[in-house]
């Protein structure tokens, strides 16, 4: 585990003890990847997302399922059907952790397509597409997306490769990560006034801290 998946955890550990839930939500790490997808007209059409998910909670995952009954660390050819798509049953409401900004608004992303999964050295690693339905032109203003939990049960690290695909050749990414001290400042704060409020122990009422440690890759294409 690394330096910020090690900040993630105490941090997070605080917020649980502080209200009571550390119980009800096990704490998940997510290692992400993005490829950023554009057209034949040099738009932006779509989003492939990685997640590989940290090993305790890819044998949960793998243990819950009855899969790699012999502990060889591979699955068969069943076993992969099953496992593949176990993520993608989202809620309603439920926006995929990632956050797509351009000029201050957020673009809206399809649902969750061309979904697949594998288990590799003891992780369970998933791919899905997330298609723009009003695909989008980037210029010098940059498109950002945010790879987040709002509620921060999950931590995310844009550990895995960000690329680019049939990009036009001006078009150049980079990945930003937050100052994480300030970060833990913001969510002491915010933990403090939500302790000080009536509704400090209702789930649906805690403060959605989870943006404060949102990686991000921003996207930018000259004229």
């Amino acid at each position: 585990m690394g330096h910020l998946a090690r900040a993630f955890l105490g941090l997070t550990l605080l917020a649980a003890t502080l209200v009571g839930r550390a119980e009800a939500h096990p704490h998940i790490f997510i290692d992400a990847g993005v490829t950023l997808v554009f057209d034949e007209d040099g738009r932006l059409g779509a989003v492939r997302i990685v997640w590989a998910y940290d090993e305790l909670y890819s044998l949960l995952i793998v243990e819950e399922r009855g899969l790699d009954p012999d502990f060889d660390g591979k699955l068969t050819e069943a076993e992969q059907a099953d496992l593949s798509g176990f993520d993608m049953n989202w809620i309603e409401g439920y926006e995929g952790d990632a956050y797509l900004m351009l000029d201050g608004v957020q673009i809206a992303l399809s649902e969750p397509l061309e979904w697949d999964a594998a288990y590799e050295d003891g992780r369970i690693v998933t791919t899905h597409l997330r298609a723009l339905p009003d695909r989008i032109e980037v210029a010098a203003e940059p498109a950002i997306l945010q790879v987040y939990d709002p509620t921060y049960y999950t931590a995310y690290q844009l550990t895995l490769p960000t690329r680019m695909e049939n990009a036009p050749e001006s078009c150049q990414s980079q990945v930003f990560v937050p100052d994480f001290e300030a970060a833990g400042d913001r969510l002491r704060d915010a933990l403090r006034e939500f302790m000080g409020s009536e509704d400090a122990f209702l789930e649906d009422d805690f403060p959605p801290v989870g943006e404060f440690f949102a990686e991000e890759v921003r996207v930018t294409c000259a004229p």
